[in-house]
């Protein structure tokens, strides 16, 4: 693997990043910018970020062509829970799970 970068803490649920994430898996990084760039999801702006993020990464290692990289590892990983209550009929209370990601990407240099 070329470089890695890593987004900790997304306060958006791995199910929905996951969704996302599908989409750019395995593809070359200038396709998969366009991809983001016009998916109407909210995890489509940090996964874009973290991709140029990665890609800058990438830039300052010697002898690496920046257009020949493509995702070669993209794995979304939940990270921790917050946990509040709201109040329900009959003095009972219900969970909300507030649910974070962890989100790393690894990126290679196509032959």
């Amino acid at each position: 693997m070329i470089s890695t970068a890593k987004l900790r803490h997304l306060r958006v649920s791995p199910r929905k990043v996951r969704l996302v994430a599908d989409l750019i898996r395995g593809k070359h990084v200038e396709e998969a910018l366009n991809i983001l760039q016009f998916t109407n999801k909210v995890s489509s702006q940090p996964l874009a970020k973290l991709l140029k993020s990665a890609v800058a990464n990438a830039d300052q290692k010697d002898g690496v062509d920046v257009d020949r990289l493509f995702i070669k590892d993209l794995r979304v990983d939940g990270g921790p829970t917050i946990k509040r209550f709201r109040p329900r009929a009959m003095g009972r209370a219900t969970p909300i799970l507030k649910r974070t990601s962890h989100i790393s990407i690894g990126l290679d240099q196509a032959e």
